[in-house]
């Protein structure tokens, strides 16, 4: 398992260049997913004569001098909740349980004709609804650092493959920190493009005005290469932004932050945040400064009402694209044995399909929604998040990036805020403003909480269509605290190896 460690561009340079085959850097990962996941337990499905199939198809298309992308025969998880013709797609519910699409998302098919390896459908909170990926019907994901606590959700199976080793890359889907939320806790780099950005077109769909494709990646450079692999316009999204990717991998190499302007929200700290979370946060922000950038506190005074705006607005759009699984088109039937009506097989069928996070938030959606309070809560909300927009535009004016804690704390215990939805929610404190705007923001490791010894995230927001911005940052982040700890974080990691005997 030679190649494991390596980052995604070292990869592709050995298959560009020959040293390595497509195939042999698959094995390798096959071999790794082997040892470890049956204890991280990251990935809902692996076909390894698949995979291999596609790796020595990347060898051929190379042999045959045809020009591929800059991460070809690089292997890459999947979030199973983008359609995979080849492969289930399950959004970690037992209502899709076995189904096959017939057709791939376009991040899938972008990712293939990239020359990507797909090595397979990672684990997420059912219906990308959670924070812990504790929700699956399929079992809880385990964080690498530490078996006993959370990988993050809902991308928990993506990042704790990219943490374990398993891939160099995953794709996750961020609709209120889904992506950069598990990043943190696991030691690794996750991007929330800016909405639009990426295509929504066979991603199954939890709330469709905030869902986002992005990247996980265990570097900088590793996210904006993927980034740039599979983003871009799609006619088939109508969502899709008719604009140019912003230069994400140049801004990743540039890695400098001299003259910048870099905003601190002013609320986004306090009672509820972890000691050790906040140090690491202050000590990153010392950091910028002695790169060059000048620091200022800026206040987003209606970011304390995101939360609850979020927790209206997403379980409404959930309650009304849910509605699709009906028991009658695919999926799972429950009770259609000859003598129920429709309404009783899908009600049947939905009773046990879904699971209590998802009915949770339907019933909270649906009530939202509901003639006599659509303007009450619905509507209010919907005001709410305007608001938060011109708070952001507000300290665009005066900064060029905001900078936050990712997460309040470090990676919790498997179990501990199962029966605690609000305790869970918390989680997303700080990156929910971002999905509501529609605006980019990253996370990258900036140290170990003294506390736990677990992994701290530094979160990076800029404008609409400034994704560049958050990698030009989170490059300059990463470097000079690579220097200063000799290697990557995720190389202060227990070694797993041991932890699975």
């Amino acid at each position: 398992m030679t190649s494991i460690k390596k980052t995604a561009a070292e990869l592709a340079a050995l298959v560009a260049s020959g040293e390595a085959s497509a195939a042999e850097i698959a094995r390798d990962h096959l071999d790794r997913i082997a040892a470890v996941d049956g204890s991280v337990k990251a990935f809902l499905h692996v076909d390894e004569d698949n995979v291999l199939a596609q790796a020595r198809a990347v060898d051929a298309r190379r042999a045959a001098g045809e020009e591929l992308g800059p991460l070809a025969g690089v292997p890459i998880a999947h979030k199973d909740v983008f359609t995979t013709k080849d492969m289930p797609t399950t959004c970690s519910s037992e209502i899709l349980k076995g189904w096959r699409p017939p057709y791939d998302a376009t991040v899938t098919a972008r990712l293939r004709e990239a020359g990507l390896v797909i090595l397979g459908k990672t684990n997420l909170d059912e219906f990308a609804m959670g924070s812990s990926t504790e929700n699956s019907a399929f079992g809880t994901t385990h964080n690498p650092w530490d078996l006993s606590k959370i990988p993050g959700g809902s991308s928990g199976g993506s990042s704790a493959a990219v943490a374990a080793y398993e891939a160099p890359l995953a794709t996750g889907t961020d609709t209120g920190g889904s992506i950069r939320q598990p990043a943190a806790v696991t030691g690794l780099v996750g991007m929330k493009p800016t909405y639009g950005g990426s295509s929504r077109y066979g991603v199954i769909a939890f709330a469709s005005s905030l869902d986002t494709p992005g990247p996980l990646a265990r570097t900088v450079l590793d996210a904006a290469l993927l980034h740039e692999a599979f983003s871009g316009h799609d006619p088939r999204d109508s969502t899709s932004i008719d604009r140019p990717v912003p230069p994400v991998v140049e801004a990743a190499r540039r890695a400098d932050v001299e003259g910048l302007r870099i905003g601190v929200v002013k609320e986004f700290g306090g009672e509820g945040y972890q000691p050790g979370v906040l140090a690491r946060f202050h000590e990153a922000v010392e950091l910028l400064e002695s790169l060059g950038a000048k620091v200022v506190e800026v206040s987003c005074p209606h970011f304390t009402y995101a939360l609850p705006a979020y927790y209206l607005i997403a379980p409404s759009e959930c309650s009304s694209n849910l509605a699709r699984f009906d028991a009658m088109r695919y999926g799972l039937r429950v009770g259609d044995d000859g003598t129920r009506s429709a309404e009783e097989v899908m009600a049947l069928t939905r009773a046990e399909g879904f699971g209590s996070e998802v009915k949770r938030r339907i019933m909270l959606g649906t009530y939202a929604l509901s003639s006599g309070y659509y303007d009450a809560y619905y509507g209010k909300a919907q005001q709410v998040r305007t608001l938060i927009a011109r708070d952001f535009d507000a300290a665009y004016e005066q900064v060029d990036v905001l900078v936050s804690p990712t997460t309040p704390t470090t990676a919790f215990p498997i179990g501990e805020r199962a029966d605690d939805p609000m305790a869970m929610y918390l989680a997303d404190l700080c990156t929910i403003p971002s999905n509501l705007a529609g605006n980019a923001a990253i996370s990258v490791p900036c140290g170990l909480a003294d506390e736990d010894g677990l992994p701290v995230g530094l979160q990076v927001m800029a404008p609409v269509l400034a994704d560049d911005r958050v990698y030009r940052v989170g490059a300059a982040v990463e470097k000079a605290l690579q220097d200063r700890w000799g290697g990557p974080l995720l190389a202060q990691a227990p070694d797993l190896t041991e932890a699975v005997k």
